[in-house]
């Protein structure tokens, strides 16, 4: 993988604010914790063949380790819902919590990543995203704090749904100085995409697509919770990052980021 350091960063324009990556502490159950870059991916969310003529919900309450048609079928409907599962195979692994939580999230359920009866009857009649500003571009992102959710659009239509998780709100204190973990809200354009992994002075992102100069991005990261903890960067998950950042035109994509 590849790896540029701080002063590769602050050649690209100005220097990383040392806000955007929280110190990592250990993932919980189910969450992310390998620290390893995925494997390319290609950016199609949704599966040849992810359809099924009507999904059924579970009969079973499906969670984090189980395996089955079940859990396989669950996929496909995520999938289908552009959510991104991870690969389609019967096996509910992390990438497949994740999903569950932004379907959560965007429905307003509680996010626990557990697909019992609630969570079942809304993958049948899901509730659909509500854009913040549909006429903010063809090809566009908004994240939703409040929801905790990265919506991508492409020819204004939803391409990908993914969990997020943004700045903490805590105080916290750097070389650059002291300052409150807070995501930036506003309307941006996408500035800056450097490959691989990149070091700033609080540890590391992964395929960053910067929004504001090189200051704040929406990143991978190997710790990406339920709850906001970053220190203000936007963090999505590794698996999405993997491609992410090829289902966006970088520089000029809207960033919409909200509450």
């Amino acid at each position: 993988m590849n790896r540029f350091t701080h002063g590769i960063v602050v050649a690209a324009g100005a220097a990383v604010a040392a806000g955007c990556l929280a110190l990592a502490s250990a993932a919980p159950s189910g969450a992310s914790g390998n620290a390893r870059a995925p494997a390319a991916v290609t950016a199609q969310v949704s599966v040849s063949g992810v359809m099924s003529p009507a999904y059924v919900a579970p009969a079973r309450t499906l969670r984090y380790g189980m395996s089955g048609s079940d859990v396989k079928a669950l996929q496909q409907r995520l999938a289908a819902l552009k959510y991104y599962p991870g690969p389609v195979n019967g096996v509910f692994g992390t990438d497949t919590l994740e999903a569950v939580w932004a379907f959560q999230e965007v429905q307003g359920l509680t996010v626990d990543g557990v697909v019992g009866p609630l969570t079942g009857h809304a993958l049948v009649s899901p509730r659909t995203y509500q854009a913040r500003d549909p006429r903010g571009g063809a090809l566009r992102v908004e994240v939703n704090l409040t929801k905790r959710v990265l919506v991508l659009y492409q020819d204004n239509k939803i391409a990908l749904i993914s969990h997020v998780s943004t700045g903490g709100g805590y105080y916290y204190c750097s070389p650059n100085g002291c300052r409150y973990a807070i995501t930036p809200t506003g309307s941006f354009r996408t500035t800056v995409y450097l490959p691989g992994w990149v070091t700033v002075p609080l540890g590391e992102m992964y395929n960053p697509v910067f929004f504001i100069r090189t200051a704040f991005a929406i990143h991978g990261d190997t710790y990406v919770p339920v709850n906001p903890v970053s220190h203000g960067c936007v963090r999505i998950p590794m698996d999405i990052a993997a491609f992410f950042h090829t289902m966006v035109k970088t520089p000029g994509t809207p960033v919409y980021i909200y509450r």
